[in-house]
């Protein structure tokens, strides 16, 4: 891409990067002098590294000139990480057929979990998950039940954080959050009640392969549901036991449900 820097210290590279790390989940299209602003790039030099990045398709601009995430970029993203997903979506759609909830597969990415996959319908409850999104892992099933499988060093320097507290029920406290964390690791999944979102509760378990939480599946329903939650563990035990045996195999031996 043309251009040098003449900001010390930034790379006309690390300037491309921080335009393109400014969009998220909740950020999906940008004005120009938003997108400067959430990327810390002067207004005159996003102006033109956007139309370079606009030419290559990495952004596009929309009929109201807000731009967003282009093509060429979605294209890119799809290669990953593409096995986890390909291998886990069928489990995914049957756990969802089983059980007419919300389902969604997540990974660690640094101290949050990312959502690379759903499976959802029109009459289950509304969730805050969606593809591409991330949230904090402790008040999540999903990123419970990821914690509780990290090593120890990483627990502690997590719970050493100042923990966002999303609703009034959501667990904080690091002490009593550890004997939590302990109890996913002792019976194997996670369940959280109105946490991470008021009106829902949810059930997770990982994906252990060779011991390691390589992902964590959840499933999501209404809080004036919870009692049906425990029912909803084996199936969601099963199927999360159903992906970590078709990772763990050759590529070419995947498997599904």
């Amino acid at each position: 891409m043309a251009g040098g820097s003449r900001e010390p210290g930034r790379t006309v590279t690390s300037k491309v990067l921080a335009l393109l790390g400014a969009f998220d989940a909740a950020h999906p299209q940008l004005t120009l002098t938003e997108l400067a602003r959430r990327s810390g790039v002067p207004l005159s030099t996003a102006h033109r590294l956007v139309a370079e990045l606009e030419e290559w398709q990495a952004l596009a601009r929309g009929p109201d000139g807000r731009l967003r995430v282009g093509l060429r970029l979605w294209e890119l993203g799809q290669l990953a990480p593409g096995r986890l997903v390909a291998l886990a979506h069928p489990w995914l759609q049957e756990l969802f057929g089983t059980t007419g909830e919300n389902v969604h597969l997540a990974v660690r990415d640094g101290m949050e979990v990312l959502y690379v996959d759903k499976v959802y319908g029109r009459r289950a409850v509304p969730i805050v998950s969606r593809t591409g999104g991330r949230l904090p892992m402790h008040p999540t099933g999903v990123g419970r039940a990821l914690l509780a499988h990290e090593p120890d060093w990483f627990v502690t320097s997590y719970l050493a954080r100042t923990l966002e507290r999303p609703t009034p029920h959501t667990i904080t406290e690091p002490g009593r959050l550890a004997r939590e964390l302990a109890a996913v690791r002792a019976q194997g999944y996670a369940l959280t009640y109105e946490e991470m979102t008021l009106g829902s509760c949810s059930a997770a378990a990982p994906v252990l392969v060779d011991g390691r939480a390589m992902a964590a599946l959840g499933i999501v329903l209404s809080s004036r549901r919870a009692r049906e939650l425990p029912r909803l563990v084996e199936p969601l035990l099963r199927a999360a036991g159903g992906i970590g045996r078709a990772f763990a195999s050759p590529p070419s031996a995947g498997s599904g449900p």
